[in-house]
């Protein structure tokens, strides 16, 4: 019985120390539960028996043939050994090829006049078909048809491999594992679905999910293996973000209860617009969650322009008034800095506390980054420790030790994807007792992807656009197929500033990059072409299409200084054309943009020329998003672009972005750990399974918080949430 592993056994004992050395190195696979969670990529049908004579090439297929002859030679100066043997079934003839030390290996079975079943992929070398390194069976003088045909249907398993360890191996090993587990009836393995669940919803037991991942006999099995596997993931997945939530709800928090006639109402008193039906209905539910002794956990989602900062100064207006503090976390300077103008511009005297002309409600709104000058930063952070500052809008340092807060109530976090969970917290931790939290993103994700990425948070949107927002057309510009197309985008810009209006060219890639010419040609393999930079870009425009009118660069590796004089001067109409990476991709904000140009589009995500799209429209003149592509139009990366110019709807471009893409860039590098470890689940295809695991979750955590009644499922969260992960979700 010991020899029986559990599933957090070390592979070495199944496998041997070198396999689980290979495995662990590049493979990440550790112990028997990670090999048994290692499923195939696909299945590959050893497909109908074939005639030699019919061979198709490129295509898996089986053949019955006799050995006709087998010869080993050498190659590379007697280095490399193959072996080719001739195979045949009187239609035809076929090669086989085995090198290294798989040539004296098969050399013993491969015996001429032996007959067999070879299956592979059918390739040419030399005008010869052959296939290298197929699987066989020989079949002894007494085989019948059904041997034959048995290993013809059969489903190979092909597993993500390396190129230390082949797909075929590592089937073996597994192969191997099973066979351990089942010599013991499974007894070692607990079951994380409580029964009634599993019983309820018609699925599989655990050994046999396992069983038909591994060793199908019909799609049937796959299908069904898959539908359990789902739900293992989902399952476990949503109830530990199920426990967080209800943790974080026992947690205390200061109520924050704006004050009558303070500096909210006084702000409002000010507005020169009114607030659209959802900005209200999301600000009622962040008072009232403020209001609460428990700390609001609260994502705030919605449209590029939807008025979500609005909506975040409200809610730290409130705070303020309540007696408390509030910070804003932005992911870059020139991000921090624009909240900071802007937030004093909509406050006016509000944000002039302490000052001459102030008003009586007033409080003070600082900026903290990491390259203030030291005078102005000691001033922020005394602002800070004293109570003097109700507000402060800061990057990463913010949650540097050094700074203090008087009182902290509320964090809001701005783009949340940019940030590691433990930023955020670090920032949460400055609160005498927990602060609220209000996460931001301007992305807008599908009701799932928020259920499984932001699944310890609460999901408020905002779909609506303000009053006054005006349409943005989108349009492809195919420059390499109609290079008029290009020419007339340079005169639509020219119209837009004689007009009186002002513009942007966003480029992938800034130009003064040292090691440019390696990371194209690594970045490039396919285009063979580097991305198009800003610097040069900026500069060929000067000089021709948009010769006259004021055009400068902005990029990320600017002095900060320099880079907020040409965000302040192109907001203050002083610049016609701004020529800019991706640094103005969130929260810029000059009405007066009419167009945006995307040059090599097809190199930005969706989402991202989504965002990009949004700088434009902000005011009462209609908007205009010029996609720019050299991409042939039947290409992959062009179908892209074409859903950006079909839809201006975040939500349904987001799914498509999703769909496009791998899981783990959806669930993103700051959301590793736990979500990362989804390998059978996908959040898109999958959404009525994690839907439904959610509630499943909350039922059995409401009732059972420990879980004490459910100890499988106890021991499965435990392995999920290792250390690292479980701290992960702790900081949730």
């Amino acid at each position: 019985m010991d020899c029986v592993p559990a599933l957090d056994e070390s592979l070495r004992k199944t496998v041997g120390g070198n396999t689980a050395k290979v495995m662990a190195d590049h493979l990440g696979l550790h112990t028997a539960g990670d090999l048994l969670h290692h499923y195939p990529r696909r299945y590959a049908e050893r497909g109908e028996l074939t005639r030699l004579a019919d061979l198709p090439l490129d295509e898996h297929v089986t053949v019955v043939a006799q050995v006709a002859k087998a010869a080993k030679k050498t190659f590379n100066h007697g280095k490399g050994v193959r072996l080719e043997v001739v195979v045949t079934d009187g239609s035809g003839a076929l090669t086989l090829v085995f090198f290294g030390r798989a040539a004296h290996h098969h050399e013993r079975e491969l015996l001429p006049g032996r007959r067999g079943m070879f299956a592979g992929k059918v390739s040419v070398f030399n005008r010869t078909r052959q296939l290298a390194h197929p699987d066989y069976e020989m079949l002894d003088q007494d085989s019948g048809a059904d041997a034959v045909d048995s290993f013809a249907s059969q489903l190979l398993p092909l597993y993500p491999a390396c190129k230390q360890l082949s797909s075929w191996q590592i089937a073996k090993s597994v192969g191997a594992l099973l066979d351990t587990f089942e010599a013991d009836g499974w007894q070692h393995l607990a079951d994380p679905l409580p029964t009634g669940l599993r019983a309820g919803r018609g699925l599989d037991t655990l050994p046999e999910a396992f069983r038909k991942v591994h060793r199908p006999r019909t799609k049937a099995d796959i299908a069904a293996a898959r539908d359990r596997l789902k739900w293992d993931e989902a399952f476990i997945l949503q109830v530990a973000l199920a426990r967080r939530r209800h943790a974080d709800a026992q947690l205390p928090a200061v109520p924050r209860v704006p004050r009558e006639a303070g500096l909210l109402d006084a702000f409002d008193a000010k507005l020169p617009f009114t607030l659209t039906d959802g900005q209200r209905a999301v600000s009622a539910e962040i008072f009232d969650d403020l209001a609460t002794e428990h700390p609001m956990h609260r994502l705030l989602q919605g449209e590029v322009g939807s008025g979500k900062t609005m909506v975040a100064l409200r809610a730290m207006l409130g705070v303020v008034d309540a007696g408390g503090q509030a910070a804003m976390l932005a992911p870059t300077e020139v991000l921090a800095q624009q909240h900071h103008r802007s937030i004093v511009e909509m406050m006016g005297e509000l944000a002039e506390g302490g000052m001459l002309g102030g008003a009586e409600q007033a409080t003070k709104v600082v900026l903290l980054t990491g390259s203030m000058g030291a005078a102005a930063r000691r001033k922020a952070l005394l602002d800070l420790v004293t109570g003097e500052a109700g507000i402060v809008i800061g990057t990463h340092a913010l949650i540097e030790d050094k700074v203090q807060f008087h009182d902290l109530g509320l964090v809001v976090v701005d783009e949340q994807h940019r940030f590691g969970v433990e930023q955020r917290d670090a920032l949460r931790s400055k609160g005498k007792q927990p602060p609220h939290l209000l996460v931001m993103t301007a992305t807008p994700i599908p009701r799932t992807v928020a259920m499984t990425v932001f699944g310890d948070l609460e999901t408020s949107v905002l779909d609506q656009l303000p009053a006054g927002r005006s349409p943005i057309a989108s349009h492809v510009v195919p420059a390499k197929d109609k290079p008029h197309f290009l020419t007339r985008t340079w005169e639509r810009v020219r119209e837009e500033v004689e007009g009186g209006h002002q513009a942007y060219v966003v480029c992938p890639r800034i130009g003064d990059e040292e090691d440019d010419p390696k990371k194209a040609s690594a970045e490039d393999e396919a285009e063979k072409r580097p991305p198009l930079a800003v610097l040069d870009i900026a500069e060929q425009l000067a000089k021709g299409p948009l010769a006259g009118l004021r055009v400068e660069p902005l990029h990320g590796r600017m002095q900060p200084d320099a880079k907020d004089e040409v965000m302040r001067r192109f907001a203050a109409g002083d610049v016609d054309v701004l020529v800019a990476t991706t640094v103005i991709e969130v929260g810029v904000n000059v009405p007066n943009s009419t167009v945006i140009v995307i040059m090599d589009a097809d190199r930005f995500g969706v989402s991202q020329l989504h965002q990009l799209r949004g700088r434009v429209g902000r005011g009462s003149a209609p908007g205009l998003c010029l996609l720019v592509s050299e991409m042939p139009e039947a290409s992959p990366s062009r179908a892209r672009l074409d859903a950006v110019a079909a839809t201006l709807d975040g939500f349904e471009l987001s799914r498509i972005d999703l769909e496009q893409r791998r899981e783990g860039d959806v669930l993103g590098q700051a959301q590793s750990g736990v979500r990362s470890s989804l390998r059978m689940l996908a959040v898109i295809e999958d959404e009525e399974v994690i839907a439904a695991a959610r509630e499943e979750a909350v039922t059995i955590v409401s009732g059972d918080p420990e879980l004490t009644g459910f100890p499988e499922l106890r021991t499965a969260l435990d392995a999920l949430l290792d250390a690292e992960r479980e701290q992960f979700l702790d900081k949730g």
